[in-house]
């Protein structure tokens, strides 16, 4: 266990520091979010007045921004794998096979830096939904619980993403499954609009959809009452699933060495 922290440890600050060294990384992947709070947020104002929109007293834009922060989680996490396809063509992947790092911490290296980015980037949100007028009555406490249902997302598609990138190797492919999963699973949440006027079957969808979970978790966390038999759940049920890919991308080792 303590080999595991150590070179996890180590994966995670090399990572950390080839962020460190592009800085503006990350503020080029707020440009997609501003224009969704934004854009969105002008575009439908009036849609809370809809009957049967839930949240009343609420502007659209506080309904919006946690949708906004799992979208940029999800976005970002389903792009992790391009990082070890870069290593892969490199040769840095083979080398680090090749040496005594544990799998588990090549996986955990880049799942802890994808979580940093991901704070970062959901912190920059929620300060820009409030200059824009938004106000969250869960106060800190509901902005913790959207950091760490983000985060949470985060864990689920990052490693999901690693383990894709070990068994196709490419990077088109890579980007061209994280598209097709990324755009549904967005659309077929409660993202960008309450799912209460949503047809009956797009419903059901997102019962199961861990986008939606991680949305929930956040609109209930920032609410002024919020429904913590739905937050506690759906928490339970992204740490459960995180766990999962967390292993299968583990796993996805052996498949890259085999086809190596």
């Amino acid at each position: 266990m303590t080999t595991l922290v150590t070179h996890s440890t180590h994966l995670t600050i090399r990572s950390v520091r080839q962020l460190l060294r592009q800085p503006a990384f990350v503020l080029i992947t707020l440009v997609q979010p501003v224009i969704w709070l934004f854009l969105f947020g002008q575009l439908f104002t009036r849609v809370v007045e809809i009957p049967g929109f839930g949240g009343a007293g609420m502007s659209y834009l506080e309904f919006l921004t946690p949708g906004v922060v799992a979208m940029t989680a999800l976005f970002s996490a389903a792009w992790a794998g391009t990082v070890y396809i870069e290593d892969m063509d490199r040769g840095v992947m083979d080398r680090l096979l090749a040496s005594p790092v544990r799998r588990g911490a090549m996986i955990n290296g880049t799942l802890a830096y994808q979580s940093l980015t991901t704070i970062v980037q959901a912190a920059i949100i929620i300060a820009l939904a409030y200059a824009g007028g938004a106000r969250f009555d869960g106060g800190p406490a509901g902005i913790a619980l959207t950091l760490l249902a983000a985060v949470l997302l985060t864990l689920v598609f990052a490693a999901l993403s690693n383990a894709v990138a070990l068994v196709v190797r490419q990077q088109e492919a890579l980007i061209g499954i994280s598209q097709l999963l990324s755009l549904p699973l967005s659309f077929l949440s409660s993202a960008i609009m309450d799912l209460r006027i949503a047809p009956a079957w797009i419903r059901t969808v997102a019962t199961y959809n861990p986008m939606d979970w991680c949305v929930v978790v956040s609109r209930e966390a920032l609410s002024s009452s919020p429904d913590w038999s739905a937050v506690w759940p759906r928490l339970g049920a992204l740490a459960g699933l995180a766990l999962a890919m967390g292993w299968l991308a583990t796993r996805a080792f052996a498949a890259y060495q085999r086809s190596s």
